[in-house]
C-alpha cells in the first residue's frame, strides 16, 4: 500500500465516522500493519492537505476528527439558524474554576468566588457532560472532587487541558471559555432560587448572585491566579508501537 492509498483510507474513515477516532482504532483499518507513529505522521500530512479548506482535521481529547473551521460558522448557521447557548456569569465562573484549578470541591469554589454556589449550576454543568465527580477528598464529610471531562475538551476542540488559553485576567478567562463553548455572550442571572446543600440546609435566596451576575461586561474580581493547569488529562494521546517509513512502500 502506498502512502497516498493509506492517507485515502484514513481520510475516508474519518469523514464517514460520527465520533472521533483514536490512533489505535485507526490501526485496525490496516490490520495493525502500520505502527502508531506512522499513523500519526499520515494524519499530520492530512492536516496539511486540508489546510486551505473550510474543514480541518484536528486531534481532540477522544481522538481525531474532521470539523468545520470557526470562520465557516456564520455561513453554516444560515442552514440551521440556532441561537448559541448562553451561560450565566456564575456558571462560567464555576466552570473556569473547575477547569483551571481541578480537582476542586464545592467548598473550594465557594471560597474562590466568595458566594454560595447554587446546586443547579453544578447540575447544569454535569448534565452538559462538562464536569464530573472523580473522587472525594479525605476530609470531614468527604466532599466530592469535581473535574472536567473528555466531553468538555471535545466540545471546546481541545486535546488536553494544556491547550486552555492562559490569560492573566480572570474575566478574560471566563470570556474565553464562553467563546470556546459556542456562546456569543454571558447571560445575566435572572432567577433567584434557594439552593440546597448536601446536608439539607438551604442557602438564602439569591445567595449565588453577586454584582457581576447582573450584566455581561462587568469585570470580575480575582477568582483564581493564572496558573497553568496540571497535565492530568487522561485523554492525552497514547503512544503505540513505533514504525518506520518502511511500513509504507511506494509502487
Amino acid at each position: 500500500m502506498t502512502t497516498a492509498d493509506a492517507k485515502r483510507v484514513l481520510e475516508t474513515a474519518l469523514i464517514c465516522t460520527s465520533q472521533p477516532l483514536q490512533v489505535r482504532e485507526l490501526r485496525v483499518l490496516f490490520n495493525d500493519e502500520l505502527g502508531a507513529d506512522t499513523i500519526r505522521t499520515l494524519l499530520e500530512e492530512l492536516q496539511d492537505d486540508w489546510a486551505q479548506r473550510g474543514v480541518e482535521l484536528v486531534c481532540v481529547a477522544t481522538g481525531w476528527r474532521f470539523q468545520s473551521r470557526p470562520e465557516m460558522r456564520e455561513y453554516l448557521d444560515r442552514l440551521h439558524p440556532e441561537k448559541p447557548p448562553k451561560y450565566t456569569r456564575a456558571t462560567l465562573e464555576t466552570l473556569a474554576i473547575i477547569a483551571y484549578r481541578q480537582p476542586v470541591t464545592r467548598g473550594d469554589m465557594e471560597d474562590i468566588r466568595g458566594v454560595t454556589i447554587n446546586t443547579q449550576i453544578l447540575k447544569q454543568l454535569e448534565d452538559r457532560g462538562w464536569v464530573e465527580v472523580i473522587g472525594h477528598r479525605e476530609a470531614v464529610g468527604r466532599p466530592a472532587l469535581y473535574a472536567t471531562t473528555r466531553q468538555f475538551l471535545d466540545d471546546l476542540g481541545l486535546a488536553s487541558l494544556d491547550q486552555l488559553p492562559m490569560l492573566e485576567s480572570p474575566s478574560r478567562q471566563i470570556e474565553a471559555l464562553a467563546s470556546l463553548a459556542g456562546g456569543d455572550g454571558v447571560q445575566p442571572e435572572l432567577g433567584i432560587e434557594a439552593s440546597n446543600d448536601a446536608d439539607g440546609a438551604t442557602a438564602p435566596a439569591g445567595a449565588d448572585l453577586d454584582p457581576g451576575d447582573a450584566a455581561d461586561a462587568v469585570t470580575s474580581p480575582d477568582l483564581f491566579p493564572p496558573t497553568a493547569p496540571e497535565p492530568t488529562d487522561p485523554a492525552a494521546p497514547r503512544s503505540g508501537d513505533s514504525a518506520s517509513a518502511a511500513d509504507l512502500t511506494s509502487p
